[in-house]
């Protein structure tokens, strides 16, 4: 496998390869922000990777999920993600966790041994938990916001939390993490572009385009690879 990698090498040099070799991540949530921050990281070489998810593919995925195909309609994201990652790297380590992250499942999902955290998922308490969690156990974790009804990727910013800004997403997260006194201490990618609101008479539901979750998912990984080098 190392031919598969080379280019990455001549890039980073042996010993930083290495070092993405022997990391061991979580990516939370693989919708159209975590499947694609998944598979950067499994293109960039990280050893180990475990995925959390408890939903199916749909159809509605198909717009803006990396491994939403017409071929995996009704099979578990986990499962489909896992197994693409495998075909990429057939050396990586992978593991599953085909449950909702919440207060439940936390205790399972985040191990000490964890090298970094990527948060990709929806909801609010569990994102809140999620964090503290992470800060509680010194696991260094990074936070998707919203990526929804957003038409421009060149709008996503990387920042610490307390420096959030225009973002529903990121407000309401400060007002829930500050309940817990928790203020800054890690890093989340956030877009400055207002939400678009949907045109009169259509529903509520959330609008999205490929291009901006896609670039959110390789910003954080971007940042998950620059930390794990710059130690």
């Amino acid at each position: 496998m190392k031919e598969a990698f080379r280019r990455t090498e001549v890039l980073l040099g042996s010993a930083k390869m290495k070092k993405l070799q022997e990391s061991s991540i979580a990516i939370i949530g693989l919708g159209g922000v975590g499947s694609y921050a998944a598979e950067a990281m499994a293109r960039c070489g990280t050893g180990s990777i475990l995925l959390v998810d408890h939903d199916r593919i749909e159809a509605s995925n198909i717009n803006r999920q990396l491994p939403a195909l017409h071929s995996t309609l009704g099979g578990y994201k986990t499962d489909v993600v896992a197994a693409r990652l495998l075909d990429i790297n057939p050396a990586l380590t992978v593991a599953k966790h085909t449950v909702t992250f919440n207060r439940r499942s936390s205790e399972e999902i985040l191990s000490p041994q964890l090298d970094y955290v990527i948060d990709a998922i929806d909801s609010l308490p569990d994102k809140v938990h999620l964090i503290k969690s992470c800060l509680e156990k010194n696991i260094p974790v990074i936070s998707s916001m919203g990526a929804a009804r957003r038409l421009n990727p060149l709008l996503l910013k990387v920042a610490d939390i307390k420096d959030t800004s225009v973002c529903p997403l990121a407000r309401r997260l400060r007002r829930e993490l500050h309940k817990e006194e928790i203020y800054t201490g890690f890093k989340v990618v956030f877009s400055l572009e207002p939400p678009l609101k949907p045109a009169p008479g259509e529903s509520g539901e959330l609008g999205s385009i490929a291009t901006v979750p896609a670039s959110a998912g390789l910003l954080l990984a971007s940042v998950v690879i620059n930390d794990l080098l710059a130690q």
